[in-house]
């Protein structure tokens, strides 16, 4: 379907795009030795093992049940042994239980049955759970509760926007897996009941644009250059118009929001019966030899990631998984990739802010740009002295989605988003 101009929002910023890997095809990575899998794959409960130390697993097989509603299943990446399952340093120096699974070399699989043509809605919905998919752009929140929504939607909106600088996973599936993601598409549209498909993607790849208006029932709306593009609420304002109310969902205005990497995952799980196993992960920044997009298993070492990529410079500074904007920087490549890895940055000098915070200006730059128009100095202020309620009165921090364009713009170079992310927590613990 021929494209069409998307709206604009209000606020945001504009930045450097760094997709020195947008030109560059999928490379497959070879299984770990050993496969790291953590029982917390996505927003919510971690899992519960349903194997124990010494049981041999297939590929795809449930390795560990999902203990609630927001909540995934995880599935053995390898065939093997697994030989740990114990609680181990996250990339953020948290810890998690993970099960590692000492890889055979076999790859036998365990998936699920195909679905037939004559699936329901409902036997959709029941894959996306039973497969463990999640929301790829790195929330992860679980898909099947996504494909339940709490009002009647009549649209579905796919994310292709991927408006992040460096990270470039989604273009390469978008180019080379296009027909399979719009079978996705398409079984997410059954799940939901709706007919009226639209993917919004943003400028900077016309390639991209140009592989999906050759389907008749794909809406493409091509999106101005503009981050956070890939927010929820600001991608459907481009791509419909609609406006998410603060405090409410996208189902409130008849939409679901779907990321490309989704859907490949969707297509995979009702045709092949396989699983959320593996993903497209971008490697970039000036500290790694070679910037690339990699399918890797899920479990896979960073450190392996990276030897891939030709290894690290001797000039890194700072580690980030997923985007530098929404991100968060990690403490060594000793944690193993997750559902939600859709990126890993090898930050030099040049690309990070190393100096030093200033006092608040009172500039007032932070709202200037603030797509939720939310007051973010508040927050800081508020947080800084432990009174979160005030953060949430006065900065609106519980309505924030942590796009981080107010700490891009800071002269005072304030860790807002730090601030953010910290009362929320607090919030979330009190409340």
């Amino acid at each position: 379907m021929k494209k069409i101009k998307g709206f604009r929002f209000s606020r945001g910023v504009h930045l450097p795009d760094r997709k020195v890997a947008a030109g560059k095809p999928i490379e497959v990575m070879s299984a770990p030795d050993v496969a790291s899998l953590s029982t917390s794959m996505g927003l919510g409960k971690p899992s519960e093992p349903v194997v124990s130390v010494g049981d041999r697993v297939k590929m795809g097989q449930l390795i560990s049940r999902a203990s609630g509603l927001i909540s995934v299943n995880v599935h053995a990446s390898v065939s093997g042994e697994v030989v740990a399952i114990s609680p181990k340093q996250n990339a953020t120096g948290g810890t998690e239980t993970y099960i590692d699974i000492k890889n055979d070399g076999l790859y036998e699989t365990d998936y699920l049955d195909p679905l037939g043509e004559d699936a329901s809605a409902e036997d959709y919905r029941n894959r996306a759970a039973e497969a463990g998919l999640v929301g790829m752009g790195g929330a992860g929140f679980p898909t099947a509760v996504k494909l339940a929504p709490r009002s009647p939607v009549d649209t579905l909106v796919i994310n292709g926007a991927e408006c992040e600088p460096y990270l470039t996973c989604d273009h390469r599936l978008m180019i080379e897996h296009t027909d399979e993601l719009v079978r996705g598409m398409r079984y997410f549209a059954k799940a939901l009941g709706v007919d009226n498909i639209i993917i919004g993607i943003e400028a900077n790849k016309p390639d991209c644009i140009a592989k999906f208006e050759t389907y008749d029932d794909i809406k493409v709306v091509e999106l101005k250059k503009q981050y956070p593009m890939g927010g929820e609420k600001q991608l459907i304002y481009c791509t419909t118009k609609r406006k998410v109310p603060v405090g409410k969902l996208p189902s409130d205005v008849g939409v679901n929001v779907q990321n490309v990497a989704t859907c490949l995952a969707m297509c995979e799980a009702v045709e092949l019966g396989k699983p959320l196993i593996e993903r497209v992960i971008t490697v970039a920044g000036d500290g790694v030899k070679e910037a690339k997009n990699v399918l890797v298993k899920m479990g896979t070492p960073l450190s392996s990631i990276v030897d891939f990529c030709g290894g690290a410079n001797d000039n890194v500074v700072k580690l980030v998984s997923g985007g530098p904007m929404m991100g968060f920087a990690i403490v060594g490549l000793n944690s193993a990739t997750k559902k939600t890895s859709g990126g890993l940055l090898l930050l030099t000098a040049k690309e990070t802010a190393e100096s030093s915070d200033t006092h608040c200006l009172s500039c007032g730059k932070c709202a200037d740009v603030c797509p939720m128009r939310l007051m973010p100095m508040n927050t800081v202020f508020y947080t800084k002295a432990g009174d979160y309620e005030g953060a949430a009165k006065m900065g609106g921090v519980l309505n924030c989605i942590e796009c981080g364009a107010c700490a891009y713009v800071c002269p005072a170079k304030q860790p807002i988003l730090q601030n953010i992310r910290l009362a929320k927590a607090e919030l979330r613990k009190k409340r």
